[in-house]
């Protein structure tokens, strides 16, 4: 759509190309890859829609689901090239929510991915304000808030000013998490 091209052009114009993944992964790349531990909520039969591999497939029940993020695209991106790496990967994601005013079952997600020497929580901090000032306009402001996220380190949520003077949370941030490096190799 438009507004999915929209997001991809402001990435692309600051130097970032699109990459995408398949919407079934098996469970490390979905969970396992990206340092979220076996008992991690999100593994739950209640948050995630695990699939049936089928009867020819080697992979064990309960193993292979639709992604729950497009961070899986991530971990593929890392694995198949060395830095420096500059993605962003926008897609449809699946969680087993109820529908309401703040949740669906099916919703589409755009991460962005950066891994270089001297990257720091500036430059995310910075890549942020210029992104949401595109594509919300150049009044806009944004904060950051310190937050958890297995897979980030340090984390936080992204909030972007509004016309009335308040904020409204938009995303999720953070340094990708060590351990996430070490199991892409890097």
């Amino acid at each position: 759509t438009s507004t999915w091209r929209r997001l991809e052009d402001i990435f692309v114009g600051l130097g970032y190309t699109v990459a995408e993944g398949p919407h079934i992964e098996d469970d490390w790349m979905n969970f396992g890859a990206l340092n979220l531990p076996p008992d991690h909520p999100a593994r739950s039969m209640w948050d995630t829609l695990y699939v049936d591999p089928g009867p020819n497939s080697s992979a064990a029940p309960g193993t292979v689901l639709l992604r729950t993020h497009t961070s899986p695209v991530q971990v593929r991106t890392m694995l198949a090239q060395q830095p420096p790496i500059a993605i962003v990967a926008p897609g449809r994601t699946f969680r087993r929510d109820t529908a309401d005013a703040t949740h669906l079952p099916v919703f589409h997600q755009i991460e962005g991915l950066v891994v270089d020497h001297d990257i720091s929580f500036a430059d995310l901090a910075g890549t942020l304000d210029t992104f949401v000032k595109a594509l919300f306009g150049p009044e806009r402001r944004t904060r950051l808030r310190p937050s958890y996220f297995p897979f980030t380190e340090p984390s936080a949520e992204v909030d972007m000013s509004t016309p009335d003077g308040g904020w409204l949370e938009i995303a999720g941030c953070g340094m990708v998490h060590p351990n996430v490096l070490s199991n892409c190799g890097i």
